[in-house]
């Protein structure tokens, strides 16, 4: 017997999955264990491998590979907790990373902050300027040498950056991404010095060009790499150790995974690895389902994450912002704001309700899990309004206490408000649905599609609590439930399920059609340089598939929209058909008519991206049927529930999903309890179990 394992560790739990290849698929759930968040990983193979029935080591010896998404860069990032960088530049170019492009104040803001021009602040920067050294060198902008490499210069330099106790050094040179010769020598002479330094290269991590965007990824990759490797460096021995023979992969912002020993190297590229999990599971998933068009959903402990799967594929972008920094690295287009299971409800001085964006996380947690919090959060709201067990999460390993949710939020809420304590919960559940249900129309609409071509998918511990209520005025023709073996484990199941998925890119800005000798010249060397790096992950892989971008615009405009390009033989014509694709992606996005051909377009970045498949299958097992769509074999009781303040609490029949087969038929208001998670069913919603054993919600 061989296994496939994902193991997803967020702000407050850590989930993982385990699969077989044969059908049998298996979770569990743990308390993340920040700051060692090694430790709530290996308890949660424990688990699995209880679920299993074998041991630990049995398991792991089994195991053809693990595939690991982690918080830990972008937590790092977030919280500052990132390692002391220092930065070379090229002489006279130093600042561009506080001047930072004029745009530094608007930076990842939504439009109201933006508006908001009093309330407008630049980001504090980076590193302190002390740490940001220049060296003499320039390139001209076809990469030829105009003045040499100051060789001592750059020792000199090396020196004072080691003698000021940096853990690692950024090297960003001006239009080193069309030769990067000079930083490369730069990376060996400081190594002269300083042999085990951690050093990044521009050309390496980030070959686009605009100096600003590519200093910040640069900066910030050697800000989280020496961080991510004193995780995943023990983290692999120790699991090396126990018997795991397979590689420990980590997944990266792009939806794929990278070997944990390469990844330190592109950490930038793993910030968003815990967003993508869910998008690939639910890709897998829709595969499964025959859905082309996805909008996934998570509701963690601490956000609510939204997806796009368009034509059976995520919906990319070509970069980030965190902390109002752009970060150069493809990634899965995820949308997110704090307003998860553990997301803190407070009262603001204008005597508004908030929810979020501040979490009440691990620890201490919410004030139902009893060890130490005193702020009310959408948790407690739920076990007060009857939706979640009195019994507690997780079969009752994890308790809860109703006394000390109802003390918060009487406390924080409902007394400020001068509502009743059972008032103030129903309005913390409304808050989150209307939060989360304006997140979603946002991220449908601005990317250009009709929410009605859309099924949703709901998961995550709090997802399934409330989607139906978030998906409610979306207009989705339906809103799946992924139960069955995975339940709010989902996003452990996406990376189970993933491939290995590497990118590269070089710019070159150019008019555009290009002849097609250009075209063949820059994807052959993308495609040989990929080829290289995925020799370097010493995987097994049954298939690799490439996909072409390039980044095109208008002239005069600032911004790019990444095309595909065909994977067919370049000829005369591949640029009139290139051209002819960006127009119609950019006229759906910005409406009829909005492309103007005649202002000319410009080709800046041309990108290949690798999907190297691992042949683990790792589908959804059929569930097995049952014998009539009437559910009465799965009731276990009924408890009063109050789902809309209008109605208040009523009895609401409660069923055991483990009792509940493929054909059985809920007919709302209804409970569906799972030890990870709940599954609200309101008044007007109908439920079914698919042969998949998904719950699939319809409104009525």
């Amino acid at each position: 017997m061989s296994y496939a394992l994902g193991i997803d560790v967020g702000g407050t739990f850590t989930d993982a999955v385990a699969s077989d290849g044969a059908g049998r698929i298996v979770s569990a759930k743990t308390p993340t264990t920040p700051p060692h968040r090694e430790v709530g990983v290996m308890r949660a193979i424990e688990d699995l491998a209880a679920e299993l029935g074998i041991g630990v080591g049995e398991l792991l010896s089994q195991t053809d590979y693990i595939a690991h998404g982690t918080t830990a860069s972008i937590n790092a990032l977030v919280q500052g907790q990132v390692a002391d960088v220092g930065l070379i530049a090229t002489k006279g170019h130093r600042d561009a990373i506080y001047i930072m492009n004029a745009e530094g104040r608007t930076l990842g803001r939504s439009a109201h902050e933006i508006q908001d021009t009093l309330r407008q602040r630049k980001p504090a920067p980076l590193i302190p300027k002390y740490r940001a050294l220049e060296v003499t060198e320039r390139l001209d902008h076809t990469g030829k040498v105009l003045v040499a490499l100051d060789e001592d210069e750059v020792r000199s330099v090396a020196r004072t950056l080691v003698d000021q106790g940096v853990e690692a050094i950024a090297v960003c040179l001006l239009w080193s991404f069309k030769n990067g010769a000079h930083e490369q020598r730069v990376r060996e002479l400081i190594h002269e010095i300083a042999p085990d330094m951690y050093v990044t290269l521009s050309s390496e991590v980030s070959p686009r060009i605009r100096e600003f965007s590519r200093t910040s990824t640069t900066i910030m990759n050697a800000q989280v790499g020496p961080r991510l490797r004193t995780y995943l460096l023990p983290l692999q021995k120790q699991l090396e150790e126990g018997g795991l023979k397979g590689p420990l992969l980590v997944m990266q912002s792009e939806g794929g995974t990278i070997t944990a020993d390469r990844a330190p190297e592109h950490a930038i590229t793993t910030v968003g690895s815990v967003l993508s999990g869910g998008v690939i599971g639910g890709m897998r998933l829709a595969e499964q389902l025959g859905h082309r068009n996805v909008i996934t959903t998570d509701v963690g402990g601490t956000t609510f994450l939204a997806g796009l799967i368009v034509d059976g594929e995520p919906v990319m972008a070509p970069g980030s912002i965190v902390n109002q920094f752009p970060i150069n690295a493809a990634t899965i287009r995820v949308h997110t704001i704090g307003s998860g299971g553990g997301a803190l409800a407070s009262v603001d001085d204008g005597g508004n309700l908030r929810l979020g964006p501040q979490s009440a996380e691990a620890v201490p947690g919410p004030a139902c899990y009893g060890n130490g919090g005193t702020r009310p959060t959408n948790t407690d709201a739920n076990l007060v309004l009857g939706i979640l067990s009195p019994h507690g999460l997780l079969g009752g390993k994890k308790p809860l206490r109703m006394d000390l949710a109802r003390q918060a939020i009487r406390e924080h809420v409902a007394e400020p408000l001068g509502l009743t304590v059972e008032e103030a919960a129903i309005a913390i559940h409304e808050v989150q649905n209307a939060q989360a249900g304006d997140l979603l129309r946002r991220a449908v609409v601005q990317a250009g599609y009709d929410p009605r071509d859309f099924v949703a998918y709901a998961f995550g511990g709090a997802g399934p609590a409330h989607c139906a209520g978030y998906c409610h005025d979306l207009g989705v023709s339906e809103v799946v439930v992924p139960l069955g073996p995975v339940a709010s484990a989902f996003s452990a199941y996406g990376l189970a399920a993933s491939d290995v998925i590497m990118s590269a890119e070089l710019s070159d800005p150019s008019s555009f059609p290009v002849d097609h000798t250009v075209l063949e010249s820059h994807y052959a060397r993308l495609e040989a340089d990929l080829q290289r790096a995925l020799d370097r992950q010493k995987v097994k892989f049954q298939d690799v598939t490439l996909q072409r971008e390039i980044d095109l615009r208008y002239s005069m405009q600032v911004t790019e929209l990444s095309t595909p390009v065909p994977d067919t033989e370049f000829t005369e014509r591949t640029g009139a058909e290139i051209l002819q694709r960006f127009e119609e992606q950019y006229e759906r996005i910005n409406g009829s008519g909005a492309g103007y051909r005649e202002a000319g377009v410009q080709a800046i970045t041309y990108r290949v991206r690798a999907k190297a498949g691992l042949g683990f299958p790792v589908a959804l097992p059929v569930a097995p049927e049952a014998d009539s769509p009437d559910p009465a074999e799965a009731l276990i009781g009924e408890r009063h529930v109050c789902l809309d303040s209008q109605t208040g609490y009523v009895p609401t029949p409660v069923y055991d999903y483990a009792r509940l087969r493929a054909g059985h038929e809920l007919v709302g208001p209804a409970i569906v309890d799972v030890p990870t998670t709940v599954v609200v069913v309101p008044a007007g919603v109908t439920g079914r179990v698919d042969r998949l054993g998904n719950l699939v919600l319809r409104y009525q």
